[in-house]
């Protein structure tokens, strides 16, 4: 079990609720007591990573979608969509592990959120 931060909400807690949405990842690296634990702030950190990745990638899908008038819309709607549910997928998984304690680092992003939660 990991320990909790003065709030009494356990760190695996924390690194849980920082996937649901971008708000209370940026919200637990700006506010201490929050901001002390590594563990959480890895969490904090991978989840705006995977939420920016997601976003930037349906945002040049769909300027695609909009400029491109050779390919089907279609194949760019699927893309958006298999985009959707993979982040859905992650986020869960992430925060599934987060909640059981453990570090899933994802392949790339995982690295760098480390090294950011360590400074």
């Amino acid at each position: 079990m990991s320990e909790t931060v003065q709030t009494g909400i356990s760190e695996n807690s924390l690194g849980a609720v920082s996937y649901l949405t971008l708000i209370p990842a940026i919200f637990f690296l700006a506010i201490a007591p929050y901001n002390r634990s590594a563990f959480v702030r890895f969490h904090a950190w991978q989840s705006i990573i995977v939420g920016a990745i997601a976003f930037l990638l349906n945002f040049v899908f769909s300027s695609l979608m909009q400029s491109t008038s050779f390919v089907s819309p279609r194949i760019f709607l699927t893309l958006s969509a298999l985009i959707g549910v993979t982040y859905v997928v992650v986020i869960i998984f992430c925060a599934v592990r987060a909640l059981n304690g453990k570090l899933s680092k994802l392949p790339l992003i995982g690295a760098w959120a480390e090294r950011q939660a360590n400074r």
